[in-house]
């Protein structure tokens, strides 16, 4: 076994493996960068080496500075993680020059992989199911239009060297296929420097199934069952669980057989993952076909470990080290269910727009170690972040991975919704409200499962309110109270809630929600009951502090709440979800109904490209007036009336906040 190895990554992958590797007694080195500096992962291994600026492919992306890192370092082995450098070829090459192990597979099956294309044709030869479909070397468009015609439409235009979604188009008909393979080639030599594409029959309702695969350098070759990761949003997962809901034993095996075929094809060693586009017919069979093959440890390799008990990523350890896989196919079993939900900093009501920003509260539920069995806790936390951190635009939007296992996906999705819940995310936005209406929702509670799922339950997925102004307002008002309290301490004649000798105290709040003003008013009897008015709503209100929280009454109805402030703004948190209400001062805002020209704000924190107008400029509704960019991905911001262009408050490569007023429009 190594006595010592250097993380290749960021992160919660990279606070994931040290973590193995501590119990095991290997020595870490982390990597990291400017943005990085006082990051989780850093803190989490033993030692540490700055290997440039906060942008990937000044740093993560910079092998030649890993290396010297490892050697100075003295580590004998690197783990790449998942994503950066995890599937480079070239780079598990050069470690291998190096003198240094890399814990993943040849740079051979990488390679061999690596390509849509290529893959497939190497998966046919070893008798893997394919979708049927093109994928050859000739790239005259002529040739691929007969071929789509050929397949039967509808068709995926798919880039050879793609991923993510990124060059990947569906045809419904003949008449739109040039410019759809046109789009697609763009796209394709943009992200990847390659524009080959394939093309295959679009399956109708597709389940995204994919097998955990392990080999050794003994030429063993085991699966560990498989994922269920149909749930998806722009072609990238939400949700994982294992085992899939609905699959057979038989079709199980068919399945395991196929993909252990797949991996022994490319003399596959290590942790990866054979991907599966499984159709459901509607007489109720399911028939599979191959995807693509992952040389990584997935993102939702967790849900696997709880299933299986299992640690993968000492598995990867032992197998890289020289060892046999530690277990047999036969000793290998599945018990109880386990789903995996990503928090990613973005926002779902607006077309999950990405979110950059601080930590400011950041609470979970507790959570137990990596491994277990049926009678331990059931959730688990994998993230590389902590209270106080901030988010930024050079990386990935995922803040952390939240998984729960359970005797039965009843149980499992019982706890999910729970542990969900508990997630407290206070400074920028999540999809921790999204993912609670996705578990809830009938497709996925019913374990109608397919790629589709989010489209076709739109409407119960999306701009949703789960607290209500009127219990809102009550928390706000219950935590104003309580903070009061706390200020005045043991003076009775600073207490502003309620208490006369006679007669009657009343007070006012006002609060804009969701976009509307509402008032409230207070009153207070002698004896410190209390009555709440909302609108047209009230009822007697009474609270205490409790566990953190506020233990709510009002209206005859009972609640757990918990309040957090940001200047003017109450982060309310209850177990039927959570909201956001703006406790407006009354007299500062008595004058605030004048009008004013048009405003133009940052719909999340980014950095400004560029701008399309200049001051003096005369501009239309809907045109295009500055691009912003953040989580690599650009936004424009358009004219929202007619107006003039009066003032551009910030230029070009200047960071924003969200809702940073990014000019003056005049109308």
């Amino acid at each position: 076994m190594f006595t010592k190895i250097l993380i290749a990554n960021r992160g919660e992958i990279a606070c994931r493996v040290a973590s193995t590797a501590r119990r095991m007694g290997v020595r870490t080195v982390a990597v990291y960068s400017d943005a990085d500096a006082q990051a989780k992962h850093v803190a989490a291994c033993d030692e540490a080496v700055h290997i440039g600026a906060s942008a990937p492919r000044e740093s993560y992306l910079r092998w030649e500075r890993i290396l010297e890192a490892a050697q100075a370092t003295g580590a004998q082995a690197i783990h790449p993680g998942y994503g950066f450098l995890s599937e480079n070829e070239a780079f598990a090459q050069a470690c291998a020059e190096a003198g240094l192990v890399f814990i993943g597979p040849p740079p051979s099956a990488i390679k061999a992989m690596g390509l849509k294309a290529e893959s497939k044709q190497l998966m046919e030869q070893a008798g893997v199911p394919l979708v049927p479909g093109y994928h050859g070397a000739a790239q005259d468009p002529a040739l691929l239009q007969a071929e789509a015609d050929r397949i039967g439409y509808p068709v995926l235009i798919k880039a050879s060297a793609g991923g993510g979604g990124k060059g990947m188009r569906a045809v419904e008909r003949a008449a739109d296929f040039a410019a759809a393979l046109a789009s697609c080639k763009r796209e394709a030599s943009n992200s990847f420097g390659d524009d080959a594409v394939l093309i295959e029959k679009y399956v109708q309702r597709p389940r995204h199934i994919e097998i955990q695969v392990f080999g050794d350098n003994q030429g063993n070759h085991v699966y560990l069952f498989e994922r269920d990761c149909s749930v998806q949003r722009r072609h990238q997962k939400v949700l994982e669980e294992a085992p899939a809901p609905g699959l057979s034993a038989a079709m199980r095996a068919e399945m395991g057989a196929a993909a252990v075929a797949a991996a022994r094809a490319v003399q596959y060693v290590g942790a990866g993952t054979v991907e599966f586009i499984v159709e459901q017919r509607p007489d109720g069979s399911m028939q599979f076909f191959f995807m693509e093959m992952n040389t990584r440890l997935q993102v939702e390799h967790p849900v696997t470990e709880a299933i299986t008990g299992l640690d993968l990523v000492e598995w990867q350890l032992r197998v890289a080290s020289g060892e046999p896989l530690p277990l047999r196919q036969e000793q290998l079993q599945i018990q109880g269910h386990a789903i995996e939900a990503r928090i990613c900093a973005e926002n779902p009501d607006n077309n999950f727009l990405p979110a950059t920003g601080r930590l400011a509260v950041y609470r979970k539920p507790a959570a137990t170690s990596f491994t277990r069995s049926l009678d331990s806790p059931s959730v688990r936390i994998d993230d590389g972040v902590e209270e106080g951190d901030t988010i930024s635009p050079f990386y990935d939007s995922m803040v952390a991975k939240l998984i729960v296992h359970g005797s039965d996906r009843a149980q499992a999705l019982a706890r999910l919704d729970a542990a969900l819940a508990q997630m407290h995310v206070v400074g920028l936005h999540t999809n921790v409200q999204f993912l609670r209406y996705v578990v809830r929702s009938p497709s996925f509670a019913q374990a109608q499962l397919d790629t589709a799922l989010i489209p076709r339950e739109e409407a119960v997925l999306f701009r949703q309110e789960p607290v209500g102004a009127t219990l809102a307002v009550a928390a706000c008002v219950a935590q104003t109270l309580l903070d009061e309290r706390a200020l005045a301490g043991d003076d009775p004649f600073s207490h502003r809630d309620g208490w006369r000798a006679y007669g009657v105290a009343a007070r006012r709040f006002g609060f804009e929600f969701a976009g509307a003003p509402l008032d409230a008013r207070l009153t207070c009897q002698h004896d410190g009951t209390m009555q709440l008015a909302v609108g047209d709503v009230a009822g007697a209100l009474t609270f205490a502090p409790q566990g953190g929280g506020i233990d709510l009454q009002f209206q005859g109805q009972r609640h757990r709440v918990q309040v957090y402030r940001q200047g003017e703004v109450a982060h309310v948190f209850t177990p039927q979800g959570a909201t956001r209400i703006l406790a407006v001062d009354l007299l500062a805002h008595a004058g605030d109904h004048q009008a004013e020209g048009g405003r133009l704000t940052a719909p999340m924190p980014g950095k400004v490209l560029s701008f399309a107008v200049k001051a003096g400029d005369t501009v239309r509704r809907g045109q295009a007036l500055a691009v912003m960019e953040a989580m690599k991905m650009e936004h424009t911001i358009s004219a929202p009336a007619d107006g003039t262009v009066g003032e551009l408050l910030y230029a070009p490569g200047d960071q924003v906040a969200e809702g940073a007023e990014l000019l003056k429009l005049v109308s």
